[in-house]
C-alpha cells in the first residue's frame, strides 16, 4: 500500500493499457538506461536482442547473487524497495515476451529474500502477476530461487546453470544469454540495481531520465563506502558527480584525518588512482579514459602507509580462490599471479620479476569462458604503474616501504 500510494506500479498498469512491448523497448532505449551489474551493457538493447528471437519461450532472470566485496546496493534495495525491483521485473518480462521470470537472490541475504517473499505475494494478491495480469492478455509466473553465495555464481551465465540444476560455472561465450539463456532459450538476465530504473523511466520518460548524469551515462548510480570512510554507507548519484563528492561530502573522508594513497573507483577489478584524480566525473568514459572503470559502484581507498603490494595479492588470491576451475588458461593465469606477487612480498627476485606481470596478464586476456580471467590485471597492471616504488621495496628488503 506504501508503494501503491507513490504511484507504485501506475507504470505497469499504463503499459498494459496503452503500450505494446516494442514501445516499452523503445522508451528504454531512449533513456540510455545501462546496466548497473558491471559491464553497462545498454538495457533496451539487451531486451531487443531477446524479443526478436523467434525461439520460444522468452526468460527474464532478476540477478541478485551479489557477491562483489564491499556490494550492498542490491541487497538494501531488495530489502527496502522490492516492490520497486518486482515491477521492473514485471515490466522487463513484458517487454520480451517472457512468461516466466526467475529472482536469483544470494543466498547470505536472508532478510532480502524474505522482503522479497512478502512483497511477491502482495503484488500477487493485488493483481500484478499471475494469469492475464490487470485482465490484459499478458500473463506471468514469478519464481524465487537461491543463489550460491560465492563470486563467480554471480555471473550471467553461471546464474543460468545453476537454475537449471547445475553447478555454478560460466558458459562460454558466444552464444550470449540473450539469445541462448535458460534451457537454450532467449533471457535477458539483469541486475537488480538495472531493473529498479525501469518503473521511474516509464512513469517519467526517457527525455526526464536524460536530465539526469551524463548524455554518455545518464541517470543515477548507486555507490557502496565501507569502513574506511567516516560516513561508511550507499549513496545514489547522478552519473558525472565528481568523485571527491562522494569520498568527502557523502563519506567524509578517510577515518582520522588519513590522507588518500589510492582509490579503486569500481570495485577490486578496477584499476587504481592516485588523489589527484578526485574530481574525476563518476562516469563510464570518464573513468574508462582515465585507465579504471566504474564497475558496480563500490569505491575503495587505501591510506597513506598502506602498501599496494599487500593490496594487490589479497586481491589476486581472493580471484584466485572464486576462480571456477573451469579454464585452464585462467586457473593457471590467477595462480601465477598470485606466485609472483608472493614472491614479490618476500623480497624474491630482481626488478625484471616487475615486468613479467603484463606479459602474463596480455597473454591469457579474454581466453576464458567469463571475464573473471580478465579482472586481476587492472589493479596489477595500475599499481605497478603509479605505486611502483613500493614493489621495488618488497624486493629490496622484502618489506612493505616506510611511510
Amino acid at each position: 500500500e506504501a508503494y501503491k500510494a507513490r504511484a507504485g506500479y501506475s507504470a505497469l498498469e499504463r503499459v498494459l493499457k496503452e503500450w505494446s512491448p516494442e514501445k516499452v523497448i523503445e522508451e528504454l532505449s531512449a533513456s540510455g538506461l545501462r546496466g548497473r551489474g558491471g559491464a553497462g551493457f545498454p538495457t533496451g538493447k539487451k531486451m531487443a536482442i531477446t524479443r526478436e528471437c523467434a525461439e520460444q519461450p522468452h526468460y527474464v532472470v532478476l540477478n541478485g547473487g551479489e557477491d562483489e566485496p564491499g556490494s550492498k546496493k542490491d541487497r538494501l534495495l531488495m530489502e527496502n524497495l522490492p516492490h520497486l525491483v518486482i515491477e521492473g521485473v514485471i515490466l522487463a518480462a513484458y517487454a520480451v515476451g517472457a512468461p516466466k521470470t526467475h529472482l536469483y537472490i544470494n543466498g547470505l541475504y536472508k532478510d532480502a529474500a524474505q522482503s522479497m517473499a512478502d512483497a511477491l505475494a502482495e503484488a500477487r494478491q493485488a493483481g500484478y502477476w499471475g494469469d492475464r495480469i490487470l485482465d490484459s492478455d499478458f500473463s506471468l509466473e514469478l519464481v524465487q530461487n537461491t543463489a550460491p553465495p560465492n563470486y563467480v555464481a554471480g555471473e550471467d551465465s553461471a546464474a543460468l546453470e545453476v537454475l537449471e540444476g547445475k553447478k555454478p560455472v560460466p558458459r562460454q561465450k558466444p552464444p550470449f544469454p540473450a539469445a541462448s539463456g535458460l534451457f537454450s532459450k532467449p533471457t535477458a538476465v539483469y541486475n537488480v540495481e538495472t531493473l529498479a530504473n525501469i518503473s521511474p523511466i516509464i512513469s517519467r520518460g526517457a527525455k526526464w531520465y536524460r536530465t539526469l548524469g551524463t548524455a554518455e551515462s545518464p541517470g543515477t548510480m548507486i555507490f557502496s563506502l565501507n569502513e574506511e570512510v567516516k560516513n561508511p554507507g550507499i549513496y545514489e548519484l547522478r552519473f558525472g558527480t565528481p568523485l571527491r563528492s562522494l569520498i568527502e561530502d557523502c563519506g567524509g573522508g578517510l577515518k582520522e584525518q588519513k590522507k588518500i594513497k589510492a582509490i579503486q573507483p569500481g570495485g577490486p577489478s578496477s584499476g587504481f588512482l592516485t588523489p589527484d584524480r578526485m574530481d574525476l566525473a563518476l562516469d563510464h568514459l570518464s573513468l574508462r579514459d582515465a585507465g579504471s572503470s566504474i564497475g558496480c559502484g563500490v569505491v575503495h581507498l587505501l591510506a597513506e602507509g598502506e602498501c599496494l603490494v599487500e593490496e594487490t595479492l589479497r586481491t589476486a588470491e581472493f580471484f584466485l580462490r572464486e576462480s571456477c576451475d573451469q579454464c585452464p588458461a585462467c586457473r593457471m593465469e590467477t595462480n601465477m599471479l598470485a606466485i609472483m606477487l608472493k614472491k614479490v612480498q618476500g623480497g624474491q627476485g630482481e626488478k625484471a620479476l616487475l615486468d613479467q606481470f603484463s606479459k602474463v596478464i596480455s597473454f591469457n586476456r579474454g581466453k576464458g569462458y567469463c571475464n573473471l580471467i580478465n579482472m586481476p590485471g587492472p589493479p596489477i597492471e595500475s599499481a605497478l604503474s603509479l605505486f611502483r616504488s613500493d614493489f621495488e621495496a618488497h624486493l629490496e628488503k622484502g618489506a612493505c616501504p616506510e611511510n
